[in-house]
């Protein structure tokens, strides 16, 4: 039998190694997600359901409001932030509730560990996403898309993985109680899907679009749409750029300088 590696800490006591204990986090959170069907319907069944529902609507359409870029582009955002605004910040404010950090912060795991398993398994989750998503999506708007445009989407998809957990993470952070987050969770993800789709339609006028441009949902939807034509990038897709990079920094900023590890 293999002997555990360990390493001697300042008091004499013997602690794991990080990469063992960083394992036995990301598979504990694992088995987790994947024995809540909430979090599995939010990740998959959402995004798949918009994207075959508008995608058969449009089908054959021309414009871009109606383009394969556009399409997956909705979908791959929706399965983002409802995974995001709804599953994680509501699994995370629960633990927490329960007192499952407090008990995690007792054992020889680092406090940085605890939450990068959380974040790392996400981010995992959503990648398996973005894949399905775009192989579906290319199907039904039939559409052939380049190794070099996967990998795009898939860097896309992190970044915007990454800005919609940070928005979560600093959700939680200001907000204590697990039924005030939830509540807050679903008004934002509600603002932030009419805001880019309304915006990105223009109904509304030049003002609303120029704000929807820059909301979470219209900067990444503008992303995904100018990776698969970066022919035609222009100024708006690089505000959908300079949008999900700034919301992720200071999301990130604000979940980190005020989480708090327990309800009180």
């Amino acid at each position: 039998m293999a002997k555990a590696i360990t390493t001697p800490t300042d008091s004499g006591s013997v602690r794991p190694e990080i990469g063992l204990i960083f394992g036995a986090l990301l598979r504990a959170d694992f088995t987790v997600l994947l024995r809540s069907g909430r979090t599995l319907l939010l990740n998959f069944a959402v995004p798949i359901f918009i994207l075959v529902i508008i995608g058969l609507r449009t089908k054959g359409g021309t414009s871009a409001f109606a383009g394969p870029g556009f399409i997956i582009g909705l979908a791959l955002t929706y399965g983002l932030m409802a995974s995001s605004l709804i599953g994680y910040s509501n699994t995370i404010a629960r633990d927490r509730d329960a007192g499952v950090f407090q008990r995690l912060r007792v054992t020889p795991a680092p406090t940085w560990a605890i939450m990068a398993s959380r974040l790392a398994v996400q981010i995992v989750v959503d990648l398996i996403m973005t894949i399905i998503v775009v192989v579906l999506g290319g199907i039904i708007t039939n559409t052939v898309f380049s190794p070099g445009q996967y990998l795009l989407l898939v860097c896309v998809s992190i970044l915007g993985g990454a800005m919609f957990l940070a928005i979560a993470q600093a959700l939680v952070a200001l907000v204590r109680s697990a039924a005030v987050i939830n509540a807050v969770g679903r008004i934002l993800y509600i603002v932030f899907l009419l805001l880019g789709l309304l915006g990105a339609s223009g109904i509304l006028g030049t003002t609303i679009h120029a704000v929807a441009n820059w909301s979470p949902v219209g900067a990444m939807i503008n992303l995904y749409a100018g990776v698969l034509n970066l022919s035609g990038w222009d100024w708006t897709d690089t505000i959908g750029l300079i949008g999900t990079a700034g919301y992720t920094v200071v999301g990130a900023f604000i979940g980190i300088r005020w989480f708090r590890w327990d309800a009180r």
